[in-house]
């Protein structure tokens, strides 16, 4: 089903990632940023992680399913991260808001991540599989509890819209143009509103303390 798609796919995917695997990841991560393209040879990646070509074939499948498999990782981790840092709050509005401000201020926290998902997210399934696993289920929580309004037809056009004004959010914090605060509450505020919260109720949640992203270990 659409809603459990980034759940089940990634958990076993970031479990298996090795020490190894996770600095070509990150070299990887770092030249599709600089490059705006989804392909890189054997030789740029092992020059730009300072490991060998052997290195590489021991611990990829291929560099041709290099960029699926990075997107793969970074969804599963995501989702896994905000999953696990929203744990105690009950409330599906309450998750939500929180899921977006995360997003934002990571993008702050790590620009070449921020940057990663700002680019590609939307012209890739696998990475807009963040914005249908949780964030859906939270949706549809808020339906359930009449916090949200909205017709069953829109679901997708709702997620879309989350989606959109998340990358937006953080894309101005990326260009410098708001802080990653601002623009997360910002984010979140207007989604609340859009889905059908008041604008008081909205705007107090979107302000509240934000915890840690928590790591997966």
């Amino acid at each position: 089903m659409l809603f459990n798609m980034a759940d089940s796919a990634v958990e076993d995917g970031t479990k298996l990632v090795t020490p190894a695997q996770k600095r070509l990841y990150d070299a990887a991560l770092r030249l599709f940023v600089e490059r705006g393209a989804c392909q890189v040879s054997v030789s740029e990646l092992a020059e730009a992680a300072g490991v060998s070509r052997g290195t590489i074939y021991n611990n990829l499948k291929s560099t041709t399913d290099l960029f699926r498999e990075l997107a793969a990782q970074l969804t599963t981790e995501m989702t896994l991260r905000v999953v696990k840092s929203y744990a105690d709050q009950d409330g599906p509005v309450e998750r939500l808001t929180l899921g977006i401000r995360f997003y934002v201020r990571r993008a702050h926290e790590e620009p070449l991540w921020g940057r990663f998902i700002t680019q590609f997210s939307l012209s890739n399934d696998t990475l807009f599989e963040m914005f249908r696993g949780a964030p859906v289920q939270d949706v549809l929580a808020g339906v359930d509890a009449k916090r949200y309004s909205f017709r069953p037809e829109q679901l997708l056009s709702v997620v879309s819209m989350i989606s959109g004004v998340v990358l937006g959010a953080m894309f101005l914090v990326l260009e410098g143009h708001k802080t990653w605060r601002d623009a997360g509450s910002d984010a979140a505020e207007l989604v609340l509103r859009a889905l059908g919260v008041d604008a008081e109720s909205a705007q107090q949640i979107a302000a509240m303390p934000l915890p840690s992203l928590l790591p997966l270990d």
